[in-house]
């Protein structure tokens, strides 16, 4: 029994009030975007609902971060929108429990660590890219349908939205000056709540995005050909829905962690994250991943545990069964205000104090990522291209490091003592320390203080070693490490390699 409390984190000292509130807050700014991305990819609205249900109770007790918010999310649902417009909802479940499927073998094969690449430019260029979409994200509701296209609200409706968010946000603002036992966030909402009944002020509400009135998700098989023709058409989807699911969700576990000072299980993350979307392709729903507005919302109130996600989970379910004539006349206004507010906190305004401190290529890299995060609103990529031109740059500056110390001994053996990595950059620079025609019958290469990284390393010894042979002289590497001595074996089929063991030195080649 122990064993099992453990697994799901319930042994844990939990602030009850804290989480019961906080959970309240997420369950309530997560439904209008749940049912607003729902649309927005074509589907029935109550299936944006379903996934909220289903991702935020999956994760919030069998995920690895406590305090991590999963829902039906933007980034995941854009992915799907394609396939529901050629081929309909029935090959979206499908795709969605396959890609639960692919992010579950993520988890067991444990390869979440790779998270741990991305580096820190790229993660301020993810977070403020991730602000600004969530700040623009709110101008929408600015806007109301004339006519079948959406316009720009004007006159007395504009003042009346426009006064009702100022005042959420200065409520939000002002709370935790007062008291910090509830969350400033459920305080604004229900202040405006009221404030609009009270005086029947005439605003946006969220019926007019759609009901949230429906039963307990239904349990259904997706409706496609058992066959390799169906497989090629859901795959690609799956493949990306899953990649995208896991990079937001991995990168929303590190932001957590940061803020919290503790660490999550990014393993544990991608093998909930999948069991949750194979559950939403079973149960009417469009699938997600972890959502970093909720999530910030859920720690700011103050929730450290799992019982806020299961709190919000449940509390959508009851609104879906029996609430919705309550939440479908909440004001959209006190929602944008708390969305604003999670914006403002989202983005790390610390990026601009060191701003002056960063080497150009981090700065070049960390507005590169917001401005793909920004205009493509694809984050997955705008990280993946942020981690290659990190990995570049990198790979450049170690490239330019190598460099070599020369001299001669009593006996006139010409010493090369390498300093820094061989590896396909630093190849070029690694040739031409070497002069073979001038070099006396006999000369050591140190790797003391360097290593041999790649098989274009090698091959690099492998054509020194030739050179100096053709000049009928010998060449020896002295102080390889072992995983290099290793790497020189296992090539030993593709170059002529031999490597021999004395207490002297390694002998590399001799002629």
């Amino acid at each position: 029994m122990k064993t099992i409390f453990n697994l799901f984190d319930f042994t844990q000292k939990v602030n009850y009030r804290n989480e019961i509130l906080a959970g309240l807050t997420v369950a309530m700014t997560m439904m209008p975007e749940s049912l607003s991305f729902a649309i927005l990819a074509g589907f029935p609205p109550l299936v944006g609902l379903y996934a909220a249900f289903i991702m935020g109770l999956v994760t919030a007790i069998l995920g690895g971060r406590p305090g991590l918010i999963s829902g039906g999310a933007g980034a995941t649902a854009v992915v799907l929108i394609a396939l529901m417009q050629s081929n309909g909802i029935a090959y979206v479940f499908a795709a969605v429990a396959l890609a639960g499927s692919l992010q579950i073998l993520v988890g067991v094969f444990k390869l979440g660590k790779f998270i741990r690449l991305v580096p820190q430019p790229v993660m301020y260029g993810f977070v403020n890219g991730l602000a600004v979409i969530i700040f623009m994200a709110q101008l929408e509701q600015f806007k109301t349908n004339a006519g079948g296209q959406m316009a720009w609200l004007s006159g007395g409706p504009l003042w009346i939205m426009a006064g009702l968010v100022a005042l959420t946000i200065g409520i939000v603002w002002l709370t935790p000056k007062i008291t910090k036992a509830i969350p400033p966030s459920l305080v604004a909402i229900v202040t405006v709540f009221i404030l609009v009944l009270a005086f029947g002020i005439d605003t946006k509400t969220v019926k007019d995005i759609a009901s949230v009135s429906g039963g307990f998700p239904p349990f259904h098989i997706p409706m496609v050909p058992l066959n390799f023709e169906t497989l090629g058409i859901i795959f690609p989807y799956a493949l990306i829905m899953a990649g995208v699911g896991l990079t937001e969700g991995l990168l929303t576990l590190n932001l957590v962690d940061e803020m919290t000072g503790t660490r999550g299980n990014s393993n544990r993350e991608c093998v909930a994250q999948g069991t949750a979307n194979i559950a939403n392709g079973f149960f009417f729903g469009m699938g997600g991943c972890p959502m970093i507005a909720q999530t910030l919302v859920n720690l700011s109130a103050g929730a450290r545990a799992r019982l806020s996600g299961i709190v919000a989970a449940l509390t959508i379910l009851l609104i879906i069964l029996f609430g919705s004539p309550v939440i479908e006349r909440l004001p959209m206004a006190a929602l944008t205000g708390v969305m604003i507010m999670v914006a403002i906190g989202t983005f790390e305004w610390a990026s601009f104090r060191i701003i002056n401190k960063m080497p150009r290529q981090d700065i070049f890299v960390g507005v590169l990522v917001a401005v793909i995060t920004i205009w493509l609103h694809n984050l997955a990529l705008a990280v993946l291209i942020g981690v290659i031109i990190s990995a570049l740059v990198f790979a450049w500056e170690s490239a330019k490091r190598i460099r070599a110390r020369k001299y001669t001994d009593d006996n006139g053996v010409r010493h090369y003592e390498i300093y820094g990595p061989l590896f396909f950059g630093s190849v070029a620079a690694f040739n031409e320390k070497f002069d073979v025609k001038e070099d006396p019958e006999e000369v050591i290469i140190d790797f003391k203080d360097s290593r041999v990284a790649d098989m274009s390393g090698i091959d690099a010894l492998n054509k020194l070693t030739e050179r100096y042979a053709r000049e009928g002289k010998k060449l020896h590497l002295r102080h390889l490490s072992e995983d290099c001595r290793q790497l020189l074996r296992n090539a030993a089929s593709v170059i002529e390699v031999n490597i021999l063991e004395d207490p002297g030195y390694r002998v590399a080649t001799e002629n």
